[in-house]
């Protein structure tokens, strides 16, 4: 046997073991699609962003800092109520402006703003992965399909083929239901952080 004939062999039996983990995985990630779903639901029936409440909040709370009445200033920030992040944010922060400790609050806000990023690569990752997952599923009941062509069964060629092309179908779902999830999310967390950054501007309005 040639080395050439070896190394095909090995490759073509490397590429067949793999063939059972990726459609595990696939259907995995279908799942957790599925999951991620009802989340987002969930976190969107959540959402309450008012604007007259964010302003009033920070003008109130301006004129405490610059009286110097951190304790005032803390109440106030405490009766934000805008979306979760925003809000669990502002009790957050009212804990270091109560004690005029502002470069806290700075750190508190990007500890939030690596929150919304973690967030978002769960469902960034099923993006880029899915698809990937779902070629390797494609591609790799081909090369038995061919052999079965050539050998006129038909049984055995159908089969590879409907394998082939149902990971097709299952990795670009947990993919594109990822892509939408991610786009939406995304905007969603650009929003809160330019609320934060508002509330920021208005603590360090005495600096």
């Amino acid at each position: 046997m040639s080395l050439f004939a070896v190394i095909n062999s090995i490759m073509n039996t490397f590429s067949a073991s793999l063939l059972y983990p990726v459609i595990i995985l696939l259907v995995a990630l279908s799942l957790l699609s599925l999951i991620l779903i009802g989340e987002f639901l969930s976190e969107y029936a959540k959402r309450n962003r008012d604007i007259e409440n964010l302003e009033g909040t920070c003008f109130t709370m301006q004129n405490h800092v610059k009286e110097s009445n951190f304790k005032a200033a803390a109440d106030a920030l405490r009766t934000i109520k805008q979306n979760y992040i925003v809000t669990a944010f502002s009790n957050a922060a009212a804990v270091h402006l109560e004690k005029d400790r502002i470069p806290a609050i700075e750190w508190v806000s990007q500890e939030y703003e690596i929150k919304m990023a973690k967030r978002l690569e769960q469902t960034r990752i099923i993006t880029n992965i899915a698809p990937m997952l779902g070629l390797m599923g494609t591609l790799i009941p081909l090369g038995p399909a061919l052999v079965a062509l050539s050998q006129g069964d038909v049984v055995q060629l159908s089969h590879n083929l409907m394998i082939a092309f149902a990971t097709t179908v299952v990795g670009l779902f947990a993919s594109s239901v990822a892509y939408i999830l991610t786009q939406i999310r995304k905007r969603w967390y650009w929003q809160d952080m330019a609320d934060i950054d508002y509330i920021l501007d208005t603590i360090e309005v005495k600096v």
